[in-house]
C-alpha cells in the first residue's frame, strides 16, 4: 500500500499532467480559431490610375486579377505586367501587415509576426543575404582540335 506522501506525489503529477493538458486543448482551439481568421484574410489594392485591381490571400497567393479593358490600349505589355507586379507586391505587404496582427496573441511575445509570415523571423541579415551563384568555368580548348570536324568529306 502506497505511503500518504507517494499518494500526494502522485496526485500532484496527476494535477500536472491535467493542467497540461487543458493548457494544450486551449492552444490547440485558438489556433484553431486564429487559422480560421487567416483563412479569411485578404487584400485588395487598386493601382493609382485604376487600370489593375489585386486581391491576395494571407498566405500571399494572388487570389483575383481585375484588368480594366483600356489597360490593354493604356499601356505596352511589359508595361502593364510591371504594374501587375508593383500592385501585387503593395497587397501582398498590406496583406502580411493585417495577417501579422491576427497571428500576434498565439505568439511569444519577442517573435514578429510578419517576418515568421515572411518565412525570415530568426534568421540574422547575414543569412538572408543570398549567396552569389558559382561563376561558369571558363571553357577551354584544350580537348578540342580543329582537325577533326566529324564531316564525311574528312574521313577520306
Amino acid at each position: 500500500m502506497p505511503s500518504p506522501a507517494e499518494v500526494a506525489v502522485v496526485a500532484d503529477h496527476r494535477a500536472q499532467v491535467e493542467d497540461l493538458i487543458a493548457g494544450y486543448r486551449r492552444s490547440r482551439e485558438e489556433l484553431g480559431s486564429v487559422q480560421r481568421r487567416l483563412a479569411t484574410v485578404r487584400e485588395t489594392v487598386t493601382s493609382e490610375d485604376g487600370l489593375v485591381a489585386v486581391t491576395v490571400s494571407a498566405s500571399g497567393s494572388l487570389v483575383a486579377l481585375e484588368i480594366a479593358e483600356n489597360a490593354y490600349r493604356a499601356l505596352r505589355p511589359a508595361d502593364l505586367a510591371a504594374l501587375i507586379v508593383r500592385t501585387t507586391a503593395e497587397a501582398t505587404s498590406r496583406v502580411t501587415r493585417v495577417a501579422g496582427q491576427v497571428l500576434a496573441p498565439v505568439l511569444p511575445t519577442d517573435t514578429d509576426p510578419e517576418a515568421l509570415l515572411r518565412g525570415t523571423a530568426d534568421l540574422s541579415a547575414k543569412e538572408l543575404t543570398p549567396v552569389p551563384a558559382p561563376e561558369p568555368p571558363e571553357e577551354t580548348f584544350e580537348d578540342k582540335t580543329w582537325m577533326h570536324s566529324g564531316s564525311t568529306r574528312d574521313a577520306r
